[in-house]
């Protein structure tokens, strides 16, 4: 088995580019290539498509990817593992996260984490629903914090809680006074509402077509913060859980207002894993201590 070969093809496809491949590994794209042709040759079929745009993977190329990527995440843990045995108290954990959701809740719960095990780093992202549940299945993550997860079946939720979908609205919008809105009150609003990638938009879009209503969507972004600035401007109305407006509500910018529908009531966060992985010791220390720190009303 040629792991030199491996690992150069491992990084040209997370790449998409030899030269960045090769910067990366701090070798010559002659030598990267060199390794690709040797692969080539093993398997007898071309692993990628050459451009002046960069490379892309063949049907057999995807193949050896999946493997490639596995191989290496692999051989990741069983270094993190010895690391662990010898210090018992090292490794990295890396966390996809929905932006907004359970904001506070992360970082005070990785500080209360540090306090004990300060030799521990994390990698956090923050992404849609679907890419965190993406990243998982592709093992680039450790843990996934989700909101309103569609769930496939190599994740497994290991702590939820309810987080109803709320109408943020300025305190001096006519909503505000309202003890709860319709979504027919909420579609006559201007809309900032998040992507289609974000499983709460998906929800939102589900429910308005089966109620046959038109809502005014006038800014969507892939940053929940600026749809909540939108809100407190008065501009427009959004929704989200409460906690992830947990500051604007506090300082008095925003309120949340329940939506009378069921479906909305019952929108859940979750934190998931990929159910077949073996996790790191880091990454296993962490979740334990994650799902002991989960807030009140949650399900393990």
């Amino acid at each position: 088995m040629n792991f030199t070969a491996f690992r150069y093809f491992n990084e040209v496809a997370r790449s998409k580019a030899i030269r960045r491949a090769a910067d990366r590994l701090h070798v010559t794209p002659s030598a990267v290539s060199r390794q690709i042709s040797l692969l080539e040759h093993q398997f007898g079929a071309p692993l990628l498509e050459r451009s002046k745009h960069g490379v892309e993977l063949t049907a057999a190329g995807v193949m050896l990817e999946r493997y490639t990527r596995t191989l290496f995440r692999n051989l990741e843990r069983v270094q993190e593992g010895i690391a662990a045995f010898r210090s018992l108290d090292q490794g990295e954990v890396k966390v996809h996260a929905m932006e907004g959701v359970l904001s506070n809740f992360l970082p005070e719960t990785i500080a209360a984490f540090l306090a004990l095990h300060p030799r521990i780093d994390f990698r956090i992202t923050t992404c849609s629903s679907d890419l965190i549940v993406e990243a998982l299945i592709r093992d680039e993550t450790d843990i996934g914090i989700i909101y309103n997860p569609e769930l496939r079946f190599e994740i497994e939720v290991v702590a939820e809680r309810k987080e109803p979908v709320m109408c943020l609205v300025a305190k001096h919008d006519e909503l505000a006074n309202e003890p709860s809105v319709s979504l027919q009150q909420l579609c006559k609003k201007p809309l900032a509402l998040p992507r289609q990638s974000f499983g709460l938009r998906q929800l939102f879009d589900r429910t308005a077509e089966s109620k046959l209503l038109k809502p005014r969507i006038v800014v969507e972004a892939n940053n929940l913060e600026i749809l909540r600035a939108s809100a407190v401007l008065g501009t427009c109305v959004t929704i989200g859980p409460e906690i992830a407006a947990r500051r604007e509500i506090e300082a008095g910018l925003l309120k949340a207002v329940p939506i009378e529908l069921e479906s909305f009531k019952n929108v859940r966060s979750a934190v998931c894993v990929h159910q077949e992985r073996v996790p790191s010791y880091a990454s296993n220390a962490f979740l334990k201590f994650l799902k002991g720190r989960f807030p009140v009303g949650a399900t393990v």
